[in-house]
């Protein structure tokens, strides 16, 4: 069975966490510095409103054969090395994407960065070895900051690199700065990221996707958790697809505007996790913030379709961004209370697939309902999370409350 590796002293563990941290947030400079643009970046290669949003789930397909995969193979060889090839991965595939020709090269290209990106559960999995359970959503939290940190400068960053009048060739700066951000986030992980995991049991003795998922489907709290997280990221991913569409429909905004009302959104979301999610989980239970997360999502989602003015709209989307950084480590904190030590990454990877597959069909949903009406898909991801709220709520009476 593979363990964590003993903890020689609180300052080196700490050390660990707080380089990964940093590189954590300098990866997502470069994948929030992307993202935004990707609606624009689209339409200059003549992509139509479906195929849009098809480029969106094309990366989640790719992650979601990878987060389990990648989660075992770190339970099985550490989660250092996993950390190192992933990010590696992301920096090629912004390469390619800058100079891809068509939607259809494009599309291709997002499916490979995604499966050799999956490194959520890896980097989840990696705080839960060195973080004690009652720290985990706390801890968690950081992580989650650490996402929103480079939420705030990524899209703030891509929206000036951006020069959409020049067609194609205006989107390749943003991607080459990306892709550097990435390169330099792997450095960090080879130069100072302790392993956090001793050698393992061969993969012949460790549960695979099938067996993983009929363990988590029968037990009370795991089989709730990942259903929230297919319904609940299903309704984000659905409006974060269309969101570059919508505003630029309603308010005529491009790449800047996006990418700095991405910018506020990142802010708040950071500031969620960072110093609110891990203060109420202490004192109300993973669970019930959980399910006011849920409940903050699909009540902004509903209300966004009316915002009056642009300068509205970071209010409304920053208002979901909000209830999903309530959300977001209290799902991975429940995951590892209820996860024995060596299966963490692979139940951590089953959750980061069932988030794939909801970013896979969210955005296939709403690229036709944006065609039926513009607020079509934030009305459906309001409806959406309603079951997710029911859940959240049963998981009250079943999870363990920390202590």
């Amino acid at each position: 069975m593979s363990e964590p590796l003993p903890a020689a002293a609180p300052a080196h563990s700490n050390r660990a966490l707080y380089v990964l941290l940093l590189v954590v947030f300098i990866n997502l400079v470069g994948f929030g510095l992307v993202i935004p643009l990707l609606p624009f970046y689209a339409q200059s290669l003549k992509a139509e409103p479906w195929q849009i949003t098809a480029l969106f789930s094309a990366y989640s397909l790719g992650q979601f054969f990878a987060e389990p995969f990648w989660g075992r193979l770190s339970d099985r060889i550490g989660r250092r090395p996993v950390l190192i090839v992933t990010i590696l991965a992301n920096t090629l595939s912004y390469v390619a994407l800058a100079f891809a020709p068509t939607i259809w090269i494009a599309f291709a290209i997002r499916l490979i960065g995604g499966f050799g990106s999956g490194n959520i559960s890896t980097i989840q999995g990696y705080m839960a070895d060195v973080t004690p359970p009652e720290q985990r959503a706390a801890r968690m939290g950081l992580l989650g900051a650490a996402f929103g940190a480079g939420f705030v400068i990524g899209p703030a960053l891509g929206g000036l690199l951006a020069h959409p009048e020049a067609g194609r060739l205006g989107f390749q700066i943003p991607l080459f700065v990306a892709a550097g951000l990435a390169a330099l986030a792997s450095l960090g992980v080879f130069l100072f990221v302790v392993e956090s995991r001793s050698p393992s049991a061969p993969d012949a003795l460790r549960p695979h996707r099938r067996e993983a998922l009929q363990a988590a489907m029968a037990h009370p709290v795991l089989s709730r958790v990942l259903l929230v997280t297919l319904v609940s990221t299903a309704a984000f991913a659905g409006m974060e697809s269309v969101f570059g569409l919508w505003t630029h429909a309603r308010f005529d905004w491009g790449p800047r505007e996006v990418g700095l009302c991405f910018a506020v959104i990142g802010v708040i979301a950071s500031i969620g996790q960072g110093a609110v999610t891990g203060r109420l989980a202490r004192r109300f239970g993973e669970p019930r913030v959980l399910t006011a997360g849920l409940s903050i999502i699909a009540f902004s989602l509903a209300l966004t379709p009316f915002a009056p003015s642009g300068a509205a709209v970071p209010l409304f989307v920053g208002l979901t961004a909000f209830g999903q950084s309530l959300v977001f480590p209290c799902v991975a904190a429940l995951i590892s209370r209820a996860t024995p030590p060596d299966q963490q990454g692979a139940m951590l990877g089953l959750n980061m697939a069932a988030g794939s597959l909801a970013r896979m069909a969210g955005p296939l949903l709403a690229g036709p309902l944006f065609g039926l009406a513009l607020g079509g898909p934030y009305w459906f991801g309001a409806l959406l999370t309603l079951p997710a709220i029911w859940l959240g709520a049963s998981l009250v009476r079943r999870a363990r409350a920390p202590a």
